[in-house]
């Protein structure tokens, strides 16, 4: 079986067949998803659909682009949700710079990615980290907020080899998906191929990243059979040790052993 550790099954591009589409999953082969949140809204949808399907469970947070508005009573509230049976993770939290270049904006980034790793801390839950365009901040962000102390996933790694060892000297967990199949994509299979495979999550990042020969179509955990195939092209198993192992390290992540 294969786990989905991040999808957005939430978002508008499934509204027309969505319950059809999850329906699907289990019997091709998707045992497990987490629906993450990026903003207040996909907060409630996420925890809506983990009631709704045993197999779905939800992460709780906002995302570094939708972070500028909130207030003291969001954060409050966002505690309040992660006492949920079925919120495993806060996420996905981060900094994006790609978007926000402006010096006060990505601040507050900084700030607000500091609040949700405090209240990660305090919970015991792990953390979804979104950094595009920041590494050097999240490095920094996360150190000051414990480190190796914290569990956590650098949610579709972009970064380099050399990033990805600073990362793996916190023991943290990579998320890998569509990307990986594309022929641009030299960098992260080059730090795929030294990341331990007992620190690589399978991904989607649906309706976003669909891969080869998918690419530009909405993407969905059926798919995570092309990552699989070129994982294991890359790491030199069979596409079975490769759905085995990362099904364990997701259970293993989001404490669902």
């Amino acid at each position: 079986m294969i786990f989905d550790t991040h999808a957005h099954y939430d978002d508008e591009a499934f509204e027309e067949d969505r319950g059809a589409l999850i329906a699907s999953l289990a019997e091709q082969g998707i045992g497990r998803v987490v629906n993450v949140a990026a903003d207040l809204a996909s907060v409630s949808t996420s925890l809506t659909l983990a009631q709704q399907y045993p197999f779905i469970y939800a992460a709780v947070g906002v995302h570094p682009s939708n972070v500028q508005e909130l207030t003291e009573r969001d954060y409050e509230w966002l505690e309040e949700k992660l006492a949920a049976s079925k919120a495993v993770a806060v996420g996905e939290i981060g900094l994006d710079y790609y978007w926000d270049k402006e010096p006060e904006v990505q601040a507050r980034q900084r700030e607000s990615f500091s609040r949700q790793l405090q209240l990660a801390k305090k919970l015991d839950k792990p953390v979804i980290i979104h950094s595009r365009d920041a590494a050097k901040d999240t490095l920094d962000v996360m150190a000051a907020e414990g480190g190796s102390k914290l569990r956590a996933v650098i949610h579709c790694f972009s970064y380099t080899k050399e990033t990805a060892r600073e990362f793996q000297k916190w023991d943290y967990y990579f998320g890998i998906g569509g990307v990986l199949t594309f022929k641009n994509a030299k960098k992260l299979k080059e730090a795929a191929a030294e990341l331990p495979i007992e620190r690589i999550l399978l991904e989607t990042d649906c309706p976003y990243l669909a891969p080869e020969p998918y690419r530009g179509k909405r993407n969905s955990s059926l798919y995570l059979p092309q990552v699989v195939a070129a994982l294991a092209e890359l790491k030199g198993l069979t596409c079975q040790e490769i759905e085995d192992i990362t099904w364990h390290n997701g259970c293993r992540f989001y404490g669902l052993e």
